[in-house]
């Protein structure tokens, strides 16, 4: 995966979990109004906020994330008890020089015609904000934190939690 600079705090925050979580869970919205998730491999973190992600033209998520249609990226580091939720929204992009330079043996077995497959494209999903929750790196200091909490019933010590509006920080 690709995390390239980010212009602000925030981002910065986002590409460091994206960084570690590398797999999201992405929800739409189908037609009957039902949300539907779905495992995806984040191929990159751009500079601009955009999250680039392959995908098959005959996916029913095609449909459910047409344009100026809310989409959620849900992101989970278990090890850490760290998770991110990314909301924004999602354009089908056809673009060979792109997919080129995104593109990874780790696909092939969805793509097995590699980049001359006429139902590869790429989902790219351009970040609005995001919400995390941040826990102590160490186990010890997790253990800390809810023993703290349990007994005080101060959570401050079980690590961090932010809603970031990206687009204006």
């Amino acid at each position: 995966m690709e995390i390239d600079e980010q212009h602000n705090a925030a981002l910065a925050k986002v590409a460091e979990m994206v960084g570690d979580a590398k797999f999201a869970m992405l929800t739409t919205i189908a037609k009957d109004g039902i949300l539907r998730s779905r495992p995806m491999a984040t191929m990159q973190l751009d500079g601009e906020g955009n999250l680039w992600f392959f995908t098959s033209l005959s996916s029913s998520k095609i449909a459910e994330a047409r344009p100026d249609q809310q989409v959620n990226l849900s992101y989970a580091r278990i090890d850490k008890q760290d998770y991110l939720s990314v909301s924004g929204t999602a354009e089908l992009v056809h673009d060979k020089e792109k997919m080129q330079s995104l593109w990874s043996l780790w696909i092939k077995p969805w793509f097995p015609k590699g980049l001359d497959d006429p139902d590869l494209a790429l989902l790219k999903i351009s970040i609005m904000e995001a919400e995390y929750w941040d826990a102590p790196n160490s186990s010890t200091a997790r253990v800390y934190g809810l023993v703290k909490a349990i007994a005080t019933g101060d959570t401050d010590a079980l690590g961090e939690h932010r809603k970031l509006d990206v687009k204006e920080e």
